[in-house]
């Protein structure tokens, strides 16, 4: 059947064959193949992140969805969203799972494909899916759901400050900075790996179309410099406004709370340094600022409670929650430190008992 396949070339989705040569697909062996694998790579892809800054990430299983979203089309796309997106998060968990969300990835699949599949490959393609998918998809379809996320939680307010209040436009000034970029890697991706494609006749049109104007590149230098200046003001905001330990690694987090309590047992000597345990619960750090403050919960053994060197160990990666559920041990000091990045000089110390 595979052989008999229509490999007609459509101006746009907006026909009965389009739709008919998609829903082909379903019944294809080798494309059910192609799409396994396809969807098998954008999983494998998904913790490959590259990282410019707290939540800024350019995210490489992108490639891999445009890519297997122009070979399967539209209708194979939303199971093997659906697919890569339970299966990813199953392997790769992040935060809690939410059914909704899966509609992200559906969404940002079938637009790729309604854009790519069975069409003259060209820039400009690359250009409306990626506009779609950062602002229709990234910025208002994901606010929603986290909003609807929060109502289902029981937490309205929180959902109507989500959709109405600063996050929007962090996110928006976050998309904004990426469009252009993942345009231009995503379309070079598509131009080194479409030749390859139609030469085993999974897609179809070549990839002459796949290089950019001078339009297109003095809209996306343009775009970018926007982004350029929206992402610093998203990093301004978020580092304002978010306490850094969300990025610290697990052995950062035993680290800094060791550094913490070193600092509090050298400034207080009536501090036991063998029954205590510094916890930081907030560690604010401007983006322009040249110092850290750090909000800090001392912890001292219970009476009659017996700790082990491995219990301890394992307390000292404490993050705020699960210290204060920890009946081992009580809370018998909040302590405010004022650390200077660069050569880690205590610039001011307070300590608060816990009456």
């Amino acid at each position: 059947m595979a052989n008999n396949k229509s490999t007609a070339l459509y101006p746009h989705p907006f026909s009965k064959a389009y739709w008919r040569d998609a829903l082909a697909e379903l019944k294809d062996i080798r494309m059910l193949v192609v799409t396994a694998l396809m969807v098998a790579l954008r999983i494998a892809l998904k913790p490959a992140a590259i990282y410019i800054g707290p939540q800024m990430a350019i995210q490489t299983a992108t490639l891999a969805t445009a890519l297997g979203a122009m070979i399967f089309g539209p209708v194979m796309a939303i199971p093997a969203a659906m697919v890569s997106d339970t299966i990813g998060f199953m392997i790769f968990p992040t935060g809690d799972y939410f059914l909704p969300f899966m509609l992200t990835e559906i969404a940002s699949t079938v637009i790729y494909a309604l854009c790519l599949y069975r069409a003259k490959p060209n820039a400009t393609r690359v250009i409306i899916a990626r506009f779609l998918i950062c602002f229709a998809i990234n910025v208002v379809l994901q606010q929603f759901i986290i909003a609807w996320q929060y109502t289902y939680m029981g937490n309205p307010e929180k959902a109507k400050d989500t959709v109405m209040g600063i996050m929007t436009t962090a996110r928006l000034f976050k998309n904004l900075f990426f469009f252009p970029i993942e345009t231009v890697v995503i379309t070079m991706f598509l131009k080194v790996l479409v030749p390859i494609t139609s030469r085993v006749r999974l897609t179809f049109g070549g990839s002459k179309g796949l290089d950019f104007t001078k339009k297109q590149v003095a809209l996306l230098a343009v775009l970018l410099v926007i982004g350029v200046g929206s992402s610093v003001s998203y990093l301004g905001y978020y580092y304002d406004n978010n306490s850094v330990t969300k990025d610290y690694s697990a052995q950062e987090v035993v680290d800094k709370n060791h550094m913490v309590h070193d600092i509090i047992t050298e400034k207080d000597i009536t501090v036991d340094e063998e029954r205590t345990l510094a916890v930081i619960e907030y560690a604010a750090k401007p983006f322009f600022g040249k110092e850290t403050t750090y909000t800090v919960a001392l912890y001292e053994a219970v009476e009659g409670k017996e700790i082990t060197d491995e219990m301890w160990e394992q307390m000292w990666g404490y993050k705020k929650t699960p210290a204060s559920k920890d009946t081992n041990i009580q809370r018998v000091a909040t302590v405010t430190i004022v650390v200077e990045n660069k050569t880690d000089a205590v610039l001011s110390y307070e300590s608060v008992p816990v009456k």
